[in-house]
């Protein structure tokens, strides 16, 4: 009698790279050969807002790495309360825009493809380092947000938490125009798009969330009335970039006043936000949560970028945590988790893209790393988050 067979069991990590993490994907004139992106992430290794040489081989290794998609740290649009850190890269003034050509020109001799995020701190001004008190920073109503689990120092919370005066019509004309200038200034430099960081408690952002938008105009009121300024700041940078490059837009629910904020309670309020970007011309939702797993609501499974998708139709990218035991803001350090879960819902179409950011640190060539079965790198915070590698 032939002995029966044993055979052995399929490693995920040895699938990977016939899964739909390795399909290609196409929004608008952007072709992306795989759904791996580089999550952004803040590096303050650009002295004067200008990125150098190393930063721009820091992008490149990650395009040399196979990663389909490089969305670089928050950027400073051209507005004087933007960004409070002096290292913190801008997107505008020559000497930063010729950094820039020089990161997008090695992305791009590499085969990849690069988009900046664009970024204005809002309420959080003065949250990353010392600034002029005489400075009003831009915030809807005057309001800092009502503070909750935060990773902020007492001291800056209660300095930030005296209110100011709040934002003047001028002062929304005025932002909106430094949003499209530098997304002009994207364009002329070459990247394959642009990004909008408006999660986490930031300008966008704080006019979404009801503690920091208090307002009784037309750019204030209920869930509708608050998207109002996200919305008119999409459609001025559409109407300014034309209608082939694609708009990224990270939002979130939690803030970094209080993690546990949100700014829809329910599928058809984040219907309202979602739905009325989408229209205003943004392409892929980039959903920030601290585990890209985490059911977005109760009684159903589906993530927030799952619910983002189902919302709209639109593009979704999950982030958070990927390949992750645990979230950074969680004590101790985190071990590599598999990618089992990630792989079912990018398999189901729950969404569409997997921004991936601490293990791009870890690994430049994580996408290579991952095609070819693995396997999935540690992350080392004291290692990887204080240089560039």
């Amino acid at each position: 009698m032939t002995p029966e067979r044993t055979l052995p069991v399929a490693d995920p990590l040895q699938q990977v790279h016939s899964s739909p993490l390795f399909a290609p994907l196409q929004v608008r004139s952007l072709a992306l050969p795989n759904r791996i992106v580089m999550s952004p992430m803040t590096r303050e290794h650009s002295p004067g807002g200008v990125p150098g040489p190393d930063v721009a081989a820091y992008y490149r290794r990650r395009a040399d790495g196979g990663t389909g998609l490089v969305i670089t740290e928050g950027v400073a649009i051209d507005h004087p309360t933007a960004v409070d850190s002096p290292n913190v890269p801008r997107l505008h003034g020559e000497t930063a825009l010729e950094g820039w050509r020089q990161v997008v020109d090695g992305v791009h001799e590499a085969g990849g493809r690069i988009v900046p995020q664009l970024w204005h701190v809002g309420p959080l001004w003065g949250a990353m380092g010392a600034v002029d008190p005489a400075t009003t920073p831009m915030r809807p109503s005057g309001l800092w947000g009502r503070v909750g689990r935060t990773v902020y120092p007492d001291s800056y919370v209660e300095r930030a938490s005296v209110p100011t005066r709040a934002m003047t019509e001028r002062d929304i004309e005025d932002v909106i125009a430094a949003y499209v200038r530098s997304a002009r200034n994207a364009v002329d430099v070459g990247f394959d798009g642009i990004a909008i960081h408006a999660g986490h408690g930031y300008l966008l952002d704080a006019f979404l969330w009801e503690s920091t938008n208090q307002r009784t105009d037309h750019w204030g009121g209920d869930l509708r009335r608050r998207t109002h300024f996200p919305v008119e700041v999409i459609r001025a940078i559409r109407l300014e970039i034309g209608p082939d490059l694609p708009i990224f837009y990270r939002f979130s629910q939690h803030k970094q006043q209080d993690y546990a904020a949100r700014i829809a309670d329910t599928p058809d309020e984040l219907s309202v936000v979602l739905g009325a970007l989408v229209e205003a011309g943004v392409d892929v939702l980039d959903a920030s949560i601290r585990r890209f797993d985490l059911p977005a609501f109760e009684g159903s499974d589906l993530t927030l970028a799952g619910w983002a998708k189902k919302l709209t139709g639109a593009t979704s990218m999950a982030v958070g945590s990927v390949g992750l035991s645990k979230s950074l803001r969680d004590a101790g350090t985190p071990k590599p988790a598999d990618l089992d879960g990630l792989l079912r819902r990018l398999d189901a179409q729950e969404f569409d893209l997997v921004a991936i950011g601490r293990l791009h640190m870890a690994d430049p060539n994580l996408a290579t790393t991952l095609r070819n079965g693995g396997p999935i790198p540690t992350f080392d915070r004291e290692q990887h988050e204080g240089r560039l590698h």
